[in-house]
C-alpha cells in the first residue's frame, strides 16, 4: 500500500486539468480527468469532507481564469499554473525564509527540524497552500490536496509548480478582489480557528523545563511581585514519571492539582504536555490499556512499531481510527481532573530517535478509518499524524470540561489544524536572524489559515542576549500568540534575567499586550466567525490603485492587526524609531502608551478607525468587567471612523447562543466637533457599566480626549488650526525627549570588523557567486550554514554547539576545534577585484595553530573553496622541532533535504564504483579504496549533486557517517608529527551540478 490509487504506471498522460465548481462562487476543484475524481481519497483538509465532493450550480457560470496543466508518470502528478508578469506568491504555511515565496520551493514533509535554519525546506507543519497575489492586486489561491510529501516550487517566475504522488485534487479560489476574499473563502473550506479562551491571549511563560512544583510556584510569584504581566506557566516533559505521558514526578510534581490551584488563584492557568511516545513497559497503565484497545501503529509485518523517543523505546497511537481517539480523548478527560488548563502536543511529527529520517518507517501501517482514506502506509498519513493527535486531545479536553473551551498547542500540524490547535513555530535560535525570521512565519501561518501562531521568544536553543531578548518580547508582545521558552542548558530566559533595562522593556511591552487584548480577542472572534486573519503584511491595507506599486509587498518589518500598524526592527545595531519604515498610503497616526521606548516597536493607527483598548494589566491577570475602556480614534479624510469590540465571559460556548456583545463604535466630524456613540450592538451579553475614555488622535503622538459613561454619546471639540500645531509639536518634543532619557538595554554584543577580527558570537557572512556562508569565530571557526543560491538548496545548516563543518586534530592527545577559540585573522571583501575569502585560526595548544581558509574564487564563483591546515607555530627545541601525534579531520555534517533520496557515490582509485546509501551505516575507504579526488552527495529528489574535490595525496582516509537526517563526508589526513616546514594540510572545494538521471 502506497496511498496511490492505480499511480505506479510508468505511462505518462498531460493535458489541462478537468474542473467542476464547488463550494462557492469563485472555487473549482481540478482532476486530472473524470476518472481519477471519482478516485480521489476523502479530504482531510477540508472542514466537511462532502463539500469536497458536491457540485455546485453557480449564480452565474463562469470558466476558471486560471486553468492547471498535469503530467502524470512514474506514480507522480506534477501541476502547473501560469500568472501575469508582476505576481508575488506567499503562503506555504510554516516556512522559513522571507515573506514573498517567490522564488522558493518547499517540501511539505513534517520534520523535527531542531535549529532550522532560512533555507530549511520541510518544518514541522505542512500546507500544500500558495496564495497569489496578482499584479492589479487581485489574489488567487490554490490548495493542492493530499496529505502526502509535496514539492511546491515557485523557483520560475509567476509560475506555481507543484509535484506529489498520483493522483490529487487541486482547489482553487478566485482570483477575487483581495488577499483578505481568498482567505475567507479559504476557511469556509477548511475551517476556521477554534474560538479561543480569552486567557490564552495573554503572555505564556514556558522553559525545558521547570524542575519542579517549587520552581513553577516561585517563577508564577516574581511575575507578580515585579507587576509585569503572564497569564499562564508551561510544564514540559520533566514533570512527567520518567517521560511518562499522563505520570507526574512524585518527588518534584507531587501535587499538581494543589500546585494548579495556587497558580489560578494568583490569575494563572496551567499548560502541561503530551508526546504521542507511549513508553513500550508491563505495567505502565497506558501502555498496557493501548496494546488492550489495539492502538498502535504496526510494522508491515503487523506487529507494533517500537521506536525510541524520551522515555526509551515507545510505540505509538494510531490516530487515524476513532477508536484510538476515542481512547486518547478519555485518557485526556482524566488528565484534565489534575488542574489542567491547556495541553501541548509535542514530537508529533512524528518524531523518532536513533533514525536517519527522524520518523517512522514509510512501511508503517496505518489502519485508518474510510472516511479518512482507510488503511494505508506511513507515507500517506504523515503529514497529518500530528493534526489528528491534535483533534483527540481538543476533544478529550471538551469531554474534560464541556463548560470551558479547549486549548490545544501542536507541534506538528497540517492544513486544517486550526480547527483544534494554535501552533508555534518550533525550536528556534537564539540569534537575530531567528529573530528576524519569526515575523514573516508567523504571517505566513496567517496566510495559510493558521491565525494563532507564534515563536519562541528570545529563542528557543543558546543563550539570548539583553538586547536581542527585549527587541524580540517587543516585537512579540503583538503576536496572536505570546510565549517565552528556552532548551534546558541554557541561562534563564525569564524577563527579569537580562538585567535592569531589559526587564523594563519586557513590562512595558507586556502591559502594552494586556491593553490590547480586548482588541486581539475581538480580531479572534471575527477570525473564528468569518475566518478573517488575525496578523498580516503590510500590503494588506493597501488599495492597489497603481498596479504597478509593489512596494509593501515584500516588507518584514512591520504588519497589521487589524487597523494597527506595528513597525519593529530586528537588527542588532538599530530600533524601530531609527529606521524607515514603508508606511501605506493613507492616514497613519503614531501613538503609544506613554510607554515609547528605543527597543519597542512604532505603532500607528490607520485613518477611519477606532481601536478599542483596555486598562493596563491588573495583579491577577483577569479582565474585570467593570474596567474602563478606552477608544483611540483616528479619523479619515472624510472625517469618519469606526470601530468593533466583541466581548463576552471569555470562555464557554455562550457566545453560540447569543451570549455576547459585539458594539460598533462610529465617530463622525461636523464643522469642529466630532461626535463619537455607539451605532449599533449585537448579542445579549449585558454591557458592563464603566468609563469610556475617548482619545482624539492629532498626529504626532498629539491628542484631545473626553469622557463618558459607554453607551453615550460625547462630543469632542477639535483645536484650532494654530492650537492643533502647537499641541503636535509640544507632543513630538516629549516623545522625542521620553526617547532619549529612557534607559535602552545596553549593547554587550560586539560587531565584527573587516581585518583582525576579534571573538565573535555573531555569524559572520560570506557571500559570492554561487555561495553563502554563515560562520562563528567564537567556537570552533564553525561553518553553521552553506547554501548554494542559484538551486535555492542549503546543503549544511547547524546549531552554534555542534554539527556545522569544523576540523579535528590529534587522537591520543585530541583536541578537539570545535571547542577552540578561533579569531578572524584576514577578511577580504570582493573590491577591487580580489575574491572573497577569509582566514581564521584556532590554538590547539603545545604550539600548534588549526588555520582555515575559505574561499570562493573570482574567476570561478562556482567553486566553494576550504584551505584547512595544523601548523607549528612555537615547537620547543626538546621535542627535535615536532609537534605531538596529530591528524587533521574535516568534519562537515550535511543536511539531508530528502533523507530518504541522498547517496553518497563515488569512483574509487582501483576504478570500482560506489553508491552508499543510509542504511549502510558508517563506512570508512583507505587505500585504493579511497574516492578517487572526488565524491559526491546526490539528492534525487531535487536533482542535485554537490562535488566535493580533494587533493588526493592530503587525504588518507575518507569516512562516511549517516545521522538523524544527516550525513557527514569527512577526510582524514595522515597521522603525524608537523613542525614549522612540514604542516598538515587539506584542500578541497564544493560545487553543485545537477545530477544525471
Amino acid at each position: 500500500m502506497d496511498g496511490a490509487p492505480s499511480a505506479t504506471s510508468d505511462a505518462t498522460s498531460a493535458g489541462q486539468m478537468v474542473f467542476e465548481p464547488i463550494l462557492e462562487e469563485g472555487v473549482f476543484r481540478f482532476d486530472c480527468s473524470a476518472d481519477h475524481r471519482a478516485d480521489a481519497y476523502p479530504s482531510l483538509s477540508f472542514a466537511d469532507q462532502t463539500v469536497r465532493e458536491t457540485p455546485i450550480k453557480p449564480v452565474s457560470f463562469k470558466v476558471p481564469e486560471f486553468v492547471p496543466r498535469f503530467e502524470c508518470g512514474y506514480g507522480q502528478q506534477k501541476v502547473e499554473i501560469k500568472f501575469p508578469s508582476g505576481t508575488s506568491f506567499y503562503g506555504t504555511g510554516e516556512a522559513s525564509g522571507p515573506l514573498e515565496r517567490t522564488g522558493k520551493r518547499i517540501f511539505t514533509w513534517n520534520t523535527d527540524a531542531w535549529g532550522f535554519g532560512p533555507g530549511t525546506t520541510s518544518l514541522y507543519q505542512s500546507h500544500p497552500w500558495v496564495l497569489a497575489l496578482l499584479p492589479d492586486g487581485k489574489a488567487f489561491g490554490i490548495l493542492a490536496d493530499t496529505t502526502r510529501r509535496c514539492e511546491v516550487d515557485l523557483r520560475e517566475e509567476c509560475t506555481i509548480r507543484i509535484i506529489s504522488a498520483a493522483y490529487y485534487p487541486v482547489i482553487t479560489f478566485g482570483p477575487f478582489g483581495s488577499p483578505n476574499e481568498v482567505l475567507a473563502s479559504l476557511s469556509h473550506a477548511i475551517g476556521t480557528v477554534f474560538m479561543p479562551p480569552k486567557w490564552c491571549l495573554g503572555y505564556q511563560q514556558c522553559r525545558w523545563s521547570y524542575l519542579s512544583a517549587d520552581r513553577v510556584l516561585e517563577v508564577a510569584r516574581t511575575f507578580r511581585e515585579k507587576g509585569i504581566p503572564c497569564d499562564v506557566i508551561w510544564m514540559d516533559i520533566d514533570y512527567m514519571d520518567g517521560f511518562r505521558c499522563f505520570t507526574f514526578d512524585k518527588e518534584t510534581f507531587p501535587d499538581p492539582k494543589s500546585m494548579a490551584d495556587e497558580l489560578h488563584s494568583i490569575g494563572f492557568k496551567a499548560i502541561w504536555m503530551l508526546d504521542p511516545g507511549i513508553k513500550k513497559e508491563d505495567g505502565y497503565f497506558v501502555y498496557e490499556s493501548g496494546s488492550k484497545n489495539d492502538v498502535w501503529v504496526l510494522k508491515s509485518d503487523g506487529t507494533p512499531f517500537v521506536g525510541d523517543v524520551w522515555p526509551g523505546p515507545c510505540v505509538f497511537p494510531d490516530y487515524t481510527q476513532e477508536r484510538t481517539c476515542s481512547w486518547w480523548s478519555q485518557l485526556v478527560k482524566d488528565f484534565v481532573t489534575n488542574g489542567v488548563d491547556g495541553i501541548w502536543n509535542d514530537m508529533n511529527e512524528p518524531a523518532v530517535f536513533k533514525t536517519v529520517t527522524k520518523t517512522m518507517p514509510d512501511s508503517n501501517i496505518h489502519r485508518g478509518d474510510s472516511n479518512l482514506g482507510g488503511q494505508q502506509n506511513h507515507t500517506f498519513y504523515h503529514n497529518a499524524y500530528g493534526m489528528l493527535m491534535a483533534r483527540s486531545t481538543h476533544e478529550g479536553m471538551k469531554m474534560g470540561c464541556p463548560t470551558k473551551r479547549p486549548f490545544v498547542l501542536t507541534r506538528a500540524g497540517f492544513i486544517g489544524s486550526q480547527r483544534y490547535a494554535a501552533t508555534w513555530t518550533g525550536d528556534n535560535l537564539s540569534n537575530w536572524e531567528h529573530l528576524h525570521m519569526s515575523l514573516s512565519m508567523v504571517l505566513q501561518l496567517g496566510l495559510s489559515g493558521q491565525p494563532l501562531s507564534g515563536p519562541d521568544i528570545g529563542g528557543f536553543a543558546g543563550n539570548a542576549t539583553p538586547k536581542l531578548f527585549g527587541r524580540w518580547m517587543g516585537v512579540s508582545a503583538m503576536f496572536p500568540f505570546s510565549r517565552g521558552h528556552s532548551e534546558k542548558g541554557t541561562t534563564d530566559h525569564e524577563p527579569w534575567s537580562f538585567g535592569e533595562e531589559c526587564e523594563e522593556v519586557c513590562r512595558l511591552a507586556l502591559l502594552r499586550r494586556s491593553r490590547l487584548i480586548p482588541h486581539l480577542y475581538t480580531l479572534f472572534y471575527f477570525a473564528h466567525t468569518k475566518g478573517s486573519p488575525v496578523a498580516v503584511p503590510t500590503f494588506f491595507a493597501v488599495s492597489f490603485v497603481d498596479p504597478e506599486d509593489q512596494k509593501l509587498r515584500t516588507v518584514e518589518n512591520s504588519f497589521l492587526l487589524g487597523p494597527l500598524l506595528v513597525c519593529s526592527s530586528t537588527l542588532s545595531d538599530k530600533g524601530a524609531y531609527e529606521l524607515s519604515h514603508a508606511i501605506p498610503n493613507g492616514i497613519w497616526l503614531p501613538f503609544d502608551f506613554g510607554d515609547s521606548h528605543p527597543d519597542l516597536p512604532i505603532l500607528y493607527l490607520q485613518g477611519g478607525a477606532i481601536l478599542p483598548v483596555g486598562l493596563p494589566y491588573n495583579h491577577v491577570g483577569e479582565a474585570n468587567p467593570q474596567d474602563d475602556l478606552i477608544l483611540f480614534v483616528a479619523l479619515s479624510n472624510d472625517g469618519r471612523a469606526q470601530g468593533v469590540l466583541f466581548e463576552d465571559d471569555g470562555d464557554g460556548y455562550g457566545y453560540t447562543k447569543g451570549e455576547y456583545l459585539l458594539t460598533h463604535y462610529v465617530a463622525e466630524k461636523n464643522s469642529s466637533v466630532v461626535t463619537v456613540k455607539v451605532s449599533k450592538t449585537e448579542g445579549s451579553w449585558k454591557r458592563p457599566t464603566r468609563r469610556l475614555h475617548i482619545h482624539l488622535l492629532l498626529g504626532g503622538y498629539a491628542m484631545v480626549s473626553a469622557d463618558c459613561m459607554d453607551g453615550e454619546e460625547v462630543q469632542i471639540i477639535i483645536p484650532s488650526i494654530s492650537e492643533m500645531s502647537k499641541l503636535i509639536a509640544a507632543s513630538e518634543q516629549e516623545h522625542m525627549k521620553r526617547l532619549e532619557t529612557v534607559k535602552a538595554i545596553p549593547d554587550i554584543e560586539k560587531q565584527p570588523g573587516q581585518q583582525g577580527i576579534e571573538l565573535s558570537k555573531t555569524p559572520v557572512d560570506l557571500k559570492s557567486g554561487d555561495w553563502s556562508l554563515k560562520l562563528v569565530p567564537w567556537i570552533g571557526g564553525r561553518v553553521i550554514s552553506m547554501t548554494h543560491l542559484p538551486s535555492d538548496t542549503q546543503w549544511l545548516h547547524s546549531r552554534v554547539e555542534s554539527d556545522g563543518y569544523e576540523e579535528y586534530c590529534g587522537t591520543e592527545y585530541r583536541s578537539a576545534g570545535c571547542t577552540e577559540e578561533y579569531k578572524v585573522v584576514r577578511r577580504d571583501l570582493e573590491q577591487s577585484g580580489e575574491q572573497e575569502s577569509i582566514c581564521m585560526e584556532g590554538d590547539i595548544g603545545g604550539g600548534l595553530i588549526i588555520q582555515r581558509s575559505i574561499s570562493i574564487l573570482k574567476n570561478n564563483p562556482n567553486i566553494l573553496q576550504f584551505d584547512s591546515s595544523i601548523i607549528a607555530r612555537n615547537v620547543g627545541a626538546g621535542s627535535g622541532g615536532f609537534s605531538r601525534l596529530v591528524c587533521l579531520r574535516v568534519h562537515p555534517t550535511f543536511t539531508l533535504l530528502n533523507p530518504t533520496e541522498v547517496v553518497v557515490s563515488f569512483k574509487s582509485i582501483d576504478g570500482s564504483n560506489h553508491e552508499i546509501s543510509p542504511e549502510s551505516g558508517e563506512q570508512s575507504f583507505e587505500g585504493n579504496l579511497r574516492p578517487n579526488g572526488e565524491w559526491m552527495l546526490v539528492d534525487k529528489c531535487a536533482g542535485l549533486c554537490l562535488i566535493n574535490r580533494f587533493e588526493l595525496i592530503q587525504v588518507s582516509k575518507c569516512l562516511v557517517h549517516w545521522g538523524s537526517g544527516t550525513v557527514n563526508l569527512e577526510l582524514w589526513s595522515e597521522e603525524r608529527p608537523v613542525s614549522k616546514e612540514t604542516p598538515l594540510r587539506i584542500l578541497h572545494s564544493y560545487e553543485v551540478i545537477k545530477a544525471i538521471s
